[in-house]
């Protein structure tokens, strides 16, 4: 089974960046979609970024759309997220996960691996 660890999280001041990381081990991500999720504390789980592991297409929910930035570096088996302008509604744990071939929606169940999160806190 794929495994995923997320680095990169943090403090960081309204209008800040973090660049996020989601590393594989055991298998390349090549044929891997790789999706950002986030859950803030009484809210559900929100899928924001996701690449496809074919193409390199990329799909970003309107909250994140024009901040977030989404790549992938399948050498080196990771998936980034490049966070600017952050605001405090940014405020979660922030999850990567994976599925094998093409994903439907960017959404928790479309993904089957999941890495243990990250904090990011957007606080001045």
């Amino acid at each position: 089974q794929l495994q995923l660890v997320e680095s990169g999280g943090g403090s960081v001041q309204p209008g800040g960046s973090l660049r996020l990381s989601c590393a594989a081990s055991r298998f390349t991500l090549d044929y891997y979609a790789i999706g950002w999720f986030r859950q803030a504390p009484g809210k559900e789980r929100e899928g924001i970024s996701c690449i496809s592991g074919s193409d390199g297409s990329t799909y970003y929910a309107d909250s994140v759309r024009g901040r977030f930035t989404i790549s992938r570096d399948n050498a080196k088996k990771t998936v980034y997220l490049q966070m600017n302008s952050l605001k405090p509604e940014d405020t979660a744990v922030y999850y990567c996960a994976g599925v094998y071939g093409p994903y439907r929606q960017c959404v928790s169940s479309d993904f089957a691996s999941w890495g243990q999160g990250t904090q990011v806190t957007v606080s001045s």
